[in-house]
């Protein structure tokens, strides 16, 4: 088995290859548009539920009826408004980021070409939120306020940073979470990754490497995914401050939801 490997996120797909056309979208799912869609998935765990990738599409509304996953996105190009069961609506635009909710009662509405960032969590445990009536858009603001977060010295080399956080959204299983997140400069030894992690950088610069010789720069508007598993260091010479979509597999957790 090989290693898993950070990722970097193109908008267009890997270089030279660029996104592949996806089947359509069958007509009995839609109330306007042809769409045309093209992707191509950065990561696919089947057994968890988890994917992860890049996603265009040119317009079309969807019926109506309650989301079936889990998901996270971040717009790239264009944008799409989400009407709500009693009509509440809800526009995202380049550059915003938002969360649909398993179940949330929903149509997409989008007049113009989209791409998008995606992370999705297909709950195979079933597990329902306390209160579906409660389901709704969430959009994270990346300017909020956050809050003062423990951090364990034992990774650390060097001075301790200070971390804040604050948690947007969690799936009932706790295992699919979005927040945002900052530190102020520091640097962590290599070490299997303990989760999925999708990042996007919204201030700052940090190198993270693999303990081989490699070693990748990224930068505020980057977005790359750490796989469960990578071996990974953290170097930050300035203040750092991110979205970002992890996943913690708890297999026994999700088990005993299903039964």
């Amino acid at each position: 088995m090989s290693t898993p490997k950070i990722v970097r996120f193109e908008p267009h797909g890997p270089a030279g290859r660029g996104l592949q056309r996806l089947e359509d979208i069958p007509a009995d799912q839609l109330t306007a548009g042809t769409p045309v869609q093209h992707g191509h998935g950065y990561l696919d765990v089947k057994d968890l539920g988890l994917s992860a990738g890049v996603w265009d599409c040119t317009p079309m509304t969807t019926k109506p009826g309650p989301y079936p996953v889990h998901e996270f996105m971040l717009v790239l190009e264009g944008g799409v408004t989400i009407v709500e069961e009693g009509g509440r609506e809800t526009t995202i635009r380049a550059g915003e980021s938002f969360i649909l909710p398993k179940g949330l009662h929903c149509a997409w509405k989008q007049t113009g070409y989209m791409r998008k960032f995606y992370v999705i969590f297909d709950d195979p445990s079933g597990a329902a939120a306390p209160d579906p009536a409660a389901l709704a858009v969430i959009r994270p603001d990346p300017r909020a306020a956050l809050a003062p977060m423990e951090v364990d010295p034992a990774p650390i080399l060097g001075p301790l940073p200070k971390q804040h956080a604050r948690s947007w959204f969690a799936d009932p299983t706790g295992q699919w979470s979005v927040g945002i997140w900052d530190a102020t400069p520091y640097e962590r030894k290599v070490a299997p990754f303990p989760r999925y992690e999708l990042m996007h950088l919204l201030e700052g610069s940090v190198t993270l490497t693999d303990g081989q010789g490699g070693g990748q720069t990224f930068r505020a508007g980057d977005t790359f995914l750490v796989p469960l598993g990578a071996p990974c260091g953290w170097k930050s010479t300035e203040y750092v401050r991110k979205i970002y979509c992890t996943f913690e597999p708890k297999i026994a957790a999700a088990a005993a939801l299903s039964a």
